[in-house]
């Protein structure tokens, strides 16, 4: 076991933390600086990785332009230093293909010059450490291979825990593939089909995720008719419009920060849409495109079903062995339940809407029922804390829509090293450390 010690410590290497290590970068800031990466490499979405998935978010909205459009580390400039600037360019969209982000992601960790990424060390937990007076001295991080990391500064951006609902949670696990699972188990859920027979999927969700994964199961289960189970009484786009859009400026999150919270509740609600329980319509076209063309080519038929909620889950045997899934699925527009039978759930169901498990373990080892943050992402850690945590990506309620989507990333960045710049000047010149959050 290897002890290492770092000024700041980011873990998950994914574009918020990639975001932040360039902010470091290029403010000179990075001192002895790490990311940590449970995986081998880089992906973004990486169990969502389809070959024909879009970005929802323009390119112009990368890791760097809009905090500093002369960066190297650009999406433009990815592209031109592959020599593929000009092929996309000629395609004429903001929106680039999913794994053209990620080899982007890669691309940027791969070009850090003072911030190291370490792949394939999975952080257990997070554990304070604290002075004989009580305040907070940092943080010590073990990691999966047995070595340990210890910081004063720790950032947690690896997004939020994935939601199973608990109506699903009884099935067997091989039986209930999550949209954050979905490339690395598709085939084993395909081989449970029976025998001579295709895949019965069942989707549930009404979101992106869960559109994909109706979509993509049509290859990677030849023959299967995919049911979709939506509690909404149709598929639907997201808000799109240019006035919707102004509320995803990064200049926005102060207008958010300063709201009452019953206005950001609101505000919140009516904003739903514009992320969640919604598609891109380009995909929304797609997939109303890929059913009329099944019908009328007389093919078997894939099947959305609107108003309708999944209330009981369980496996029964089959008579020629085996099992299968049985779903009793209420039908909201009648009101009746009635069994539909499949071989494998597929939940498009998002993510969990509270704080990561690792933040809520943190919380409790200090002492406290939640953790909240200041404006520039700094969680409150009491007076006189030395440390800091900040947290990414999981503070809707505070600083709006936006922070778990790629639209304030490079702002973003630029506010939390801009704190740990502060608070370390503060202790280079012997002032206080605790600096407006």
């Amino acid at each position: 076991m290897t002890v290492h010690e770092v000024d700041v410590l980011m873990i998950g290497a994914g574009p918020a933390n990639l975001a932040l290590a360039v902010a470091l970068e290029e403010s000179g800031s990075a001192g002895r600086a790490l990311v940590l990466e449970q995986y081998e490499d880089v992906k973004w979405q990486r169990n969502l990785m389809l070959p024909w998935a879009r970005s929802q978010v323009s390119y112009v909205k990368d890791l760097v332009t809009l905090r500093n459009p002369r960066s190297r580390f650009s999406f433009l400039n990815f592209m031109h230093e592959r020599g593929e600037l000009d092929e996309f360019v000629n395609l004429g969209t903001f929106n680039p293909f999913r794994w053209q982000v990620s080899a982007y992601l890669q691309w940027v960790a791969d070009s850090l010059e003072h911030v190291q990424v370490r792949y394939n060390a999975r952080a257990e937990r997070i554990l304070p450490i604290h002075a004989e007076s009580g305040e907070v001295l940092g943080f010590t991080v073990p990691l999966s291979d047995g070595d340990t990391v210890l910081c004063r500064d720790l950032v947690v951006g690896g997004g939020r825990d994935a939601h199973v609902p608990e109506v699903f949670r009884g099935l067997p696990a091989e039986r209930v593939v999550h949209s954050t699972q979905y490339s690395s188990r598709v085939d084993a859920a395909a081989g449970l089909a029976r025998p001579g027979r295709p895949l019965r999927p069942v989707v549930v969700g009404g979101a992106q995720s869960a559109a994909e994964m109706f979509m993509a199961l049509h290859q990677h289960a030849p023959g299967s008719s995919p049911t979709m189970l939506i509690r909404s009484v149709a598929l639907k786009d997201y808000q799109t419009s240019k006035f919707v859009n102004e509320l995803f400026f990064p200049s926005f999150v102060d207008e958010f920060y300063s709201m009452a919270e019953d206005v950001r509740e609101k505000v919140l609600a009516e904003m739903h849409l514009t992320n969640y329980a919604g598609l891109a319509a380009p995909f929304l076209e797609e997939l109303y495109t890929m059913i009329y063309r099944q019908k009328m080519l007389g093919e078997p038929v894939s099947t959305i079903r609107g108003l309708t909620e999944v209330v009981g889950a369980r496996t029964e045997p089959l008579r020629d062995g085996g099992e299968e899934v049985v779903l009793d699925v209420r039908d909201l527009k009648r009101g009746g339940v009635e069994q539909l039978r499949c071989d494998a759930v597929f939940l498009g169901t998002g993510f969990d809407s509270r704080m990561p498990s690792m933040v809520r373990d943190l919380a409790g080892a200090l002492g406290r029922d939640a953790l909240t943050v200041g404006r520039r992402y700094r969680a409150d850690l009491g007076e006189g804390a030395r440390g800091a945590l900040y947290l990414q990506g999981v503070n809707e309620a505070t600083h709006g829509i936006s922070d778990s989507l790629i639209s304030v990333l490079a702002q973003r960045s630029a506010e939390i090293a801009g704190d740990i710049a502060d608070r370390r000047g503060a202790r280079e010149t012997g002032g206080s450390v605790v600096v407006a959050a």
